[in-house]
């Protein structure tokens, strides 16, 4: 699988030199508080773009929206200095042929805790650095590398203590120490060899769907090596992802007990959602995936190539083999135009269905699925560039795990799907507003989930929210109900305003605050609230929502 990527690689790379016209690609990373600048062209009933699957690649009008937000209230000025702080990238050359770009990105910030007892001083360290290709018009590239230092609230801290990860981001060298340490880094090409169809080869996140969540597949988890062929006839578009992913819970066994470091386990994933524009308000979409364990207890079994067909109904394969070990889930994921600027959108995800259990209302273990409803709408109000959202989610327990955690819905130790893993509820809502170089941004969120209780012995009774438990250890057959086991109520609360310094990169002097209050079942209410200011740049998408 690794020298066939290495193929396909080489070989975009090579035809990408045997074009001729101005270069009318790119590529951006996916953050949902850049990408909800373009919904005013993206959810426009006068539109018709397939929205849901997420990064885009940027061409045509939706280049041009781009275009013009990077270009947004110029400074005017003939000194250099002034022009690479306010308007340029750091290196920027434009040729007939080809256009380069290269930015040093610096994220400092520091921040009070105000509310948790430990009353600790925050801070993040970051030094980085992005680049960008594009030659002719049909090759992209985009990359970026961030070294990181941090010290977190309490409640990340805790997060990154259980999976040893910093959310979404990397492993961190010191997981269990306050002061956290980790890189990260994305690399994202694409060949689009025509309006038809496009290749891409990254080691980056993808999202299914028009919300801030996805119950199908989302951009929470660290970043993956994979490889995604995009196709387009008519108003159909299908995606076809197959990943290579880590588990860091499950590291690769040393068989000669030498003490060598081997490394974490390694997982693969089948990722294809069809998704048909109706009219220019409706969309349908069709999702399925497949996880499965590099090395079983039967041996090892590496990519399996039965999944490698593009084509849909990866299920039909699975389903072939009576004792498959695999993940399988299916999914639905729709959007419709209720009025000129606001949609109405969402999802079903189905992993295990008895239809009998399922209609007697009995809480029977093996029914297992999530949903999500939203809606969205932008220059709400007739106010330009204000844009809201609302969004309901939940998830009943046991829906994302497995049998053994090596083949469970995660990748690098963190969901695929939503961050809470399941066994919640939870709604939301986001309000952001762009004025001349100001970027304001309000989120709440109130979540109700369930969390296992200590067994005595050592380990967890399992409920069903944490998707790394086996589902074989589920204590009840019926009477499941989401929420169960240690209720836990999540209020949390952020607010940010930022002066946009250079929208090229993202560049801002940032200032917010952060509340969460935690109240769980039987124990102590966890507080925080964290006021930080700093300078920041990039897109990347941090998550401390959970």
């Amino acid at each position: 699988m690794k020298q066939s990527l290495t193929y396909v690689f080489a070989g975009l790379l090579g035809m990408a030199y045997f074009n001729t016209s101005q270069a009318q690609v790119k590529n951006h990373p996916y953050s949902y508080q850049h990408y909800q600048k373009y919904d005013e062209e993206l959810y426009s009933v006068d539109t018709r773009y397939h929205t849901s699957s997420k990064p885009y690649l940027f061409k045509g009008r939706l280049l041009e929206k781009m275009d013009s937000i990077q270009s947004l209230h110029p400074v005017n000025s003939d000194n250099w200095f002034m022009r690479k702080v306010f308007n340029e990238h750091l290196i920027e050359v434009e040729k007939d042929d080809h256009t380069f770009y290269l930015d040093v990105l610096p994220d400092f910030m520091i921040g009070k805790e105000l509310i948790n007892a430990d009353k600790r001083t925050t801070w993040l360290n970051t030094r980085g650095i992005q680049a960008g290709v594009n030659i002719k018009d049909k090759f992209t590239f985009y990359g970026n590398f961030f070294e990181n230092q941090a010290v977190f609230p309490h409640y990340i801290d805790e997060y990154v203590q259980k999976s040893m990860v910093v959310p979404g981001q990397a492993a961190s060298k010191n997981h269990l120490g306050k002061e956290k340490d980790w890189m990260y880094a994305t690399a994202n090409l694409t060949y689009d060899f025509s309006d038809y169809l496009q290749a891409t080869l990254a080691y980056d996140k993808n999202f299914i769907g028009d919300g801030y969540r996805s119950v199908l597949l989302s951009d929470f988890s660290s970043n993956y090596a994979h490889l995604k062929l995009t196709g387009k006839v008519g108003n159909v578009q299908y995606t076809s992802i197959w990943a290579y992913m880590n588990d860091p819970r499950n590291p690769r066994i040393d068989s000669m007990n030498s003490g060598n470091r081997y490394g974490d386990g390694i997982k693969w994933g089948a990722f294809q959602y069809l998704d048909y524009n109706v009219t220019n308000r409706l969309s349908i979409g069709f999702f399925q995936s497949v996880v499965w364990a590099n090395k079983t207890q039967a041996g090892k079994r590496g990519f399996d190539f039965n999944y490698l067909n593009p084509v849909m109904f990866i299920r039909a394969v699975e389903n072939s083999n009576r004792s498959s070990p695999d993940k399988m889930f299916l999914g639905l994921n729709a959007k419709y135009k209720v009025l000129n600027n606001a949609t109405v959108y969402g999802q079903f995800l189905l992993g295990e269905f008895t239809a009998k259990e399922f209609f007697a209302n009995n809480g029977y273990v093996h029914n297992k699925w999530g949903a999500q409803l939203g809606a969205k709408a932008f220059n709400i109000f007739g106010v330009q560039n204000l844009n809201i959202l609302g969004e309901y989610n939940m998830v009943r327990p046991y829906t994302y795990q497995h049998f053994v955690s090596i083949s469970n819905y995660s990748n690098r130790g963190e969901p695929l799907a939503h961050p809470r893993g399941a066994n919640f509820r939870e709604l939301l809502g986001l309000v952001n507003y762009s004025w001349n170089r100001f970027d304001f941004s309000a989120q709440g969120l109130y979540s109700r989930y369930g969390t296992d209780p200590a067994d005595g012995m050592g380990g967890f009774v399992n409920y069903g929210g944490d998707i790394f438990q086996s589902y074989q250890t589920a204590p009840n057959t019926y009477g499941n109900k989401i929420g169960q086991g240690i209720q836990n109520d999540l209020f949390y609360a952020d607010m940010k305003v930022a002066y946009v310094l250079n929208p090229k990169y993202n560049l801002r002097f940032e200032v917010g605050y952060t509340q969460r209050y935690n109240r769980i079942e039987g124990a102590a209410t966890q507080k925080s609230g964290v006021i930080n200011v700093g300078l920041r740049s990039s897109f990347r998408n941090f998550y401390g929502d959970m």
